[in-house]
């Protein structure tokens, strides 16, 4: 893949990452495929189209955060692209002042899925994951870092 591309694909994934710092739901939700489906962290199991990208259902997390959130992937997510597919795979940081809870620090599996569409890279599916811990607890592995 050229360098350009890849270039493209991540700042498709950077500016997001930016909106959400910003406190900008529409923003963050702008690069969004109009078919997007989104596997998240939190429930439910599967949100598609409209409710996929919907900015007042992401505002409603960002006011769950005293001040500024990020949510980052790290620095050397893996970008693979074919003509007009690409998905992306990395860790992804999530951190800052949960109200009523206090900092958190979180690190999850991220998979991304982009199509270009009219010479824009837009995301079409996205999954978000813990890693379950085996001890029969049915409990998300949050403590985990790289």
């Amino acid at each position: 893949m050229s360098d350009p591309t890849r270039n493209a694909i991540l700042d498709t994934l950077r500016r997001r990452e930016r909106a959400i710092h910003a406190g900008d739901a529409p923003g963050a939700v702008a690069d969004m495929d109009a078919d997007m489906v989104d596997y998240a962290i939190a429930p439910p199991l599967a949100v598609s189209g409209d409710a996929a990208r919907d900015p007042h259902a992401l505002q409603a997390w960002l006011d769950t955060w005293d001040g500024p959130v990020r949510a980052e992937l790290d620095d050397a997510p893996s970008v693979r692209s074919d003509g007009d597919l690409a998905v992306v795979h990395g860790l992804l940081r999530i951190r800052g002042i949960k109200r009523g809870e206090g900092p958190v620090d979180v690190w999850t599996r991220s998979t991304t899925v982009l199509a270009r569409r009219d010479g824009r890279w837009r995301i079409v599916h996205e999954h978000g994951s813990f890693p379950m811990r085996m001890d029969g607890s049915s409990l998300a592995a949050t403590d985990l870092v790289p």
